[in-house]
């Protein structure tokens, strides 16, 4: 995968204390403002909202506490960069793009779930159980784990879903957000098969099944 980097001469916002500040910055992208929260060469946060002001507060939520930052109206070469790849995410293609998350401040147990979840690709999902399986755990604490990803939709955790292929919940947007991401990511794919992630292993389902679930359910409605 390509890494975005940063320019070479990058230099990171410092305050007066010289601690390095995290940098705020946004853009509008087809009505939906995507933020994201930089510090150095990761993200620390990530979101995408239809109002400017709930991104922003999003965003400021999920700062590690007592951490400078500071919101700028411009966005850098390094931000322009990782909205450009976000908002490829929302809008369903496909990205050679890796972008470096900031989880060590995570716990190691919501790290192994977002890794889980980052693996799957584009036109596929998963359930709630496959990931239990794959990173240990039960169904109930990976949706735990999953209520608190800072990163939409960079962790598409809008590909995870109930074992019976029903939406599940969706905290970055509602089920209707959800089921919009998964209609752009539809594929065609036929099967199942199963992918590899830092030594584990996850089983992924083509998105269709979800769609075409969704749509049955609501010609017997």
């Amino acid at each position: 995968m390509e890494t975005v980097s940063l320019p070479e001469a990058y230099n990171p916002q410092r305050n007066h204390e010289g601690h390095v500040m995290i940098e705020i910055y946004s853009q509008n992208h087809k009505d939906t403002y995507f933020a994201i929260a930089l510090q150095q060469q990761e993200i620390v946060a990530s979101t995408f909202s239809g109002n400017p002001k709930n991104a922003l507060e999003t965003i400021l939520y999920n700062l590690p506490f007592n951490m400078p930052f500071q919101v700028f109206p411009e966005p850098s070469a390094q931000a322009k960069a990782v909205l450009q790849a976000i908002e490829d995410i929302y809008d369903g293609k496909d990205t050679k793009t890796a972008l470096p998350l900031a989880t060590k401040h995570l716990r190691s147990y919501t790290q192994k779930v977002l890794k889980a979840t980052q693996a799957i690709p584009v036109g596929y999902v998963t359930t709630y159980g496959e990931i239990a399986k794959a990173v240990g755990g039960g169904a109930r604490a990976v949706g735990n784990a999953m209520a608190c990803n800072r990163f939409a939709p960079i962790v598409p955790c809008h590909r995870v879903v109930k074992s019976d292929f029903g939406l599940g919940g969706y905290s970055a947007g509602g089920l209707k957000v959800k089921l919009l991401f998964l209609r752009r990511e539809k594929r065609g794919f036929k099967e199942y098969k199963e992918i590899n992630f830092d030594g584990g292993s996850l089983r992924v389902f083509p998105v269709e099944c979800v769609v075409n679930k969704y749509v049955e359910g609501l010609r017997k409605s």
